[in-house]
């Protein structure tokens, strides 16, 4: 999967439209914007386009609509992506989304299937959908993330010649699990209050959580810093099987990924250290530590860590 080539310039509607797009991720996804803003323009404003359709198809999700409306309003969009698909959304359409995301597609070779996975995956959630083992949960964590880190590929393509480029697909994947499920571990308290669990069944039982989290502390008798702990360190073997992806992308786009998934790192380790916050309230990091991550990702230093382990590994 090699970067797309350079195009024409984009004409103003659809220069209009990315710019919705933009102002829509800055407002409502701060650890993403700190990631793509490292990005040239045609990629971060793609990812934008991206961004802005897979926040729609949440917001659906996590609407206070009937459940039938919501499944109704699902295949809408899912109709909507068919069409920009097929390439029959003008750029003088009255969807701003829908214009940039059909020029991004045409601009790059973004995997639009994974859009419809991650439908399926809200689709699971109005469900109201549990999860009994991690391969269940799996599953779900695909659609809504794994699918997003695949569908961010199609941006950034891989270097030319990259070894084990082949992989990337796989990686990227990987790498959208991790994230997913730090997402987890932090919104353990909010998921539980809209009475949604993501947590394995299994994995709350084995630590005695299974009455669930709908208070300030852990379950009585349970061993909630066990749970995350464990959670934490399938979490972590995630992100350094999928930080492999680093190496294969240049220097721009390895920086937008070390950034972001940096972030959610730095998260991690916030709630390792603290595993009841999460029962307290959003655990987030200031903007100073994002800044460093941001800086940091853009210096190659994660690149460079992820290519030297893998050269000892091999042979």
């Amino acid at each position: 999967m090699i970067r797309a080539v350079e195009s024409q310039p984009a004409s103003a509607p659809v220069l209009a439209a990315y710019s919705y797009c933009e102002t829509v991720t800055g407002q409502q996804a701060r650890n993403f914007a700190y990631g793509i803003r490292l990005l040239p323009a045609p990629e971060r404003r793609a990812m934008s386009a991206l961004y802005a359709f897979s926040r729609r198809v949440d917001d659906i999700g996590d609407g206070t609509l009937a459940d039938d409306v919501k499944v109704t309003r699902l295949e809408d969009t899912r109709a909507l992506l068919s069409r920009i698909r097929d390439g029959a959304v003008d750029e003088d359409d009255t969807d701003p989304v829908a214009v940039a995301l059909a020029h991004a597609a045409a601009r790059f070779p973004i995997p639009l299937g994974g859009l419809d996975e991650l439908i399926d995956g809200v689709r699971m959630d109005v469900r109201g959908e549990t999860y009994e083992t991690w391969d269940d949960l799996k599953v779900y964590c695909r659609c809504v993330a794994g699918a997003i880190g695949r569908l961010s590929l199609g941006v950034f393509g891989t270097e030319r010649g990259a070894r084990g480029a082949e992989r990337a697909p796989e990686y990227a994947d990987t790498l959208g699990l991790a994230l997913q499920l730090t997402n987890i571990l932090r919104d353990v308290r909010e998921d539980a209050e809209g009475g949604r669990t993501y947590l394995p069944a299994d994995d709350l039982a084995k630590f005695g959580c299974s009455a669930g989290f709908d208070g300030p502390t852990p379950p009585e008798g349970s061993d909630f810093a066990g749970l995350v702990h464990f959670e934490v360190r399938r979490a972590r073997a995630l992100f350094a099987e999928g930080y492999r992806l680093l190496p294969l992308l240049d220097r721009r786009s390895g920086a937008c990924v070390a950034a972001m998934a940096g972030i959610y790192r730095r998260l991690l380790d916030r709630i390792e250290r603290e595993p009841e916050a999460v029962l307290r309230g959003r655990v987030s990091l200031p903007g100073r530590e994002k800044a460093y991550v941001a800086v940091r990702g853009l210096s190659g230093l994660d690149t460079r860590h992820v290519t030297r382990r893998t050269v000892r590994r091999r042979p």
